[in-house]
């Protein structure tokens, strides 16, 4: 996907010197050993970097700022082997500015009743140390995720994972930059917002060009370059001429090529990661860009129409926490109401990302009936089943809101030879009526962005990181 930096995560386990050095010696092994499974398990999707033992307030303090400088560091995952006296943690803890996880768990599983006494009760407090950790940071109001459970299980391994994608999003958050071809959709409420407080907020930089901007990167773009690209479409997708000719038909498929190459050549040199166009502002412009959108969005690239940066910056954020899969912008566009079979057809005009595919993307070209531009080439397919969250950001004026409502998303079992665009069908939980009902009493807007591989769990870790108002209807 569109490149982010490599990132660790530091794992910080808690102590004193109350017990002497033997104990602490036997707690940094205890460490060592839990990272080095951890870390060899699989499961992690980054690595997990020992420090040394939190036996101080200076101690720790060094290793909060430490933190906060290394840009490879995405977050901290405490551990309280033993009883760790949580005044020592105020300061550090006040200082970190990146996610902080409390891993609630033990070294070992069971309690060894044959052979239990004091040394092993004054080494192993890890009851005592959660409740004593736990206290400051609930003092502190640290937005603190906690994850309990015995540290070797696989669904505790699962939940550390999880929580690691949504640390590097937060952190990538800060570096979300949307390019925007032209404004927003005249006439539509929910696609404008707030830019300042976004960034302030959330991190996103949102800027402005004319489409004459990117105009001038496609008229730079050479034939060999657009023949090399429609060569790598040919072993990608098919190729579905239609009631086109074959010559009419390469020559809008290789617009399409063009815009792709111009518009991540001009992200790439601008440090752009997400975009908006608006097909009320297409001057200079053949088509929309449909194909060549979709293509960028499997890149990784962030992407939402008419001018919609908010949903933009979203789907850039959900693309790094779930690593590009099965994530990407969405529209609701038709219901169906049939009893039994209630569920929202979701599309786009073009612009539906292939991350969702189901089946081998065709590539065809149609009319699009707005924009009054020559007829765009677009993929088209069928979405993937599966259970996920949609999503939604709203600005109220006063505030932002984000809408997250769970559903089933299921493949398509009626052909659609007539329609001209990639489908995604789900059905909302906690059914059709309440949840359409939850979703539009809330200020849900119609522009969405869907993931087949995130949880709602993990998107409300994100909203309690950046203070942001949030309902799940489930």
């Amino acid at each position: 996907m569109s490149a982010t930096a490599p990132k660790q995560f530091w794992f910080v386990v808690g102590s004193q010197h109350l017990y002497g050095e033997e104990a602490l010696a036997e707690v940094k092994a205890h460490a060592q050993t839990m990272t080095d499974a951890l870390n060899n398990s699989g499961v992690l999707p980054y690595p997990l970097v020992l420090q040394d033992l939190a036996i101080s307030a200076d101690k720790i303090t060094n290793i909060m700022k430490e933190v906060n400088y290394r840009d490879e560091v995405a977050g901290v995952i405490t551990w309280m082997h033993t009883f760790s006296p949580a005044k020592m943690w105020i300061r550090g803890t006040k200082l970190l500015q990146k996610p902080l996880l409390h891993l609630a768990t033990q070294f070992n599983e069971s309690i060894p009743w044959a052979t239990i006494d004091m040394d092993f009760m004054n080494l192993n407090q890890a009851a005592h140390g959660d409740r004593e950790y736990g206290f400051i940071n609930a003092r502190l109001k640290k937005q603190n995720k906690i994850i309990v459970g015995y540290w070797e299980r696989a669904e505790v391994k699962q939940q550390i994972a999880d929580w690691m994608d949504v640390a590097v999003a937060y952190n990538e958050s800060f570096n979300i930059k949307v390019a925007r071809f032209g404004d927003n959709m005249r006439n539509v409420g929910v696609t404008d917002g707030d830019k300042v407080e976004a960034q302030i907020q959330f991190g996103w930089t949102v800027d402005y060009y004319g489409i004459g901007d990117l105009v001038q990167y496609v008229n730079a773009v050479t034939e060999q370059e657009i023949d090399d690209l429609m060569g790598e479409y040919a072993e990608l997708y098919e190729f579905d001429y239609g009631t086109n000719s074959k010559e009419s038909w390469e020559a809008s498929v290789r617009v399409q090529a063009s815009y792709e190459i111009a518009m991540k050549r001009f992200f790439d040199e601008r440090g752009y990661n997400a975009f908006t166009t608006n097909f009320e502002d297409l001057h200079g412009m053949k088509q929309l860009p449909g194909l060549a959108v979709q293509r960028l969005m499997a890149q990784g690239y962030g992407f939402a129409g008419e001018g919609d940066w908010k949903t933009a910056a979203i789907d850039r954020l959900l693309k790094v926490m779930s690593r590009n899969q099965n994530t990407g912008f969405m529209e609701d566009y038709t219901y169906e109401m049939a009893i039994g079979q209630e569920s929202i057809l979701q599309s786009h005009m073009l612009e539906v990302d292939p991350t969702l595919a189901s089946n081998q993307p065709k590539i065809i070209v149609s009319p699009l009936g707005i924009g009054g531009k020559e007829d765009p080439a677009r993929l088209v397919f069928d979405g993937k089943a599966g259970e996920g969250v949609v999503v939604s950001m709203a600005d109220f004026g006063t505030h932002y809101k984000l809408l997250i409502n769970e559903i089933s998303a299921f493949e398509p079992t009626v052909p659609a030879p007539n329609l001209p665009v990639a489908r995604v069908l789900w059905n909302v939980k906690p059914n059709f009526q309440d949840g359409v009902k939850a979703w539009i009493e809330n200020g849900g807007g119609h522009h969405t962005v869907v993931s087949l591989n995130l949880t709602t769990d993990q998107i409300v870790t994100y909203a309690k990181l950046v203070n942001l108002e949030y309902v799940v209807i489930k």
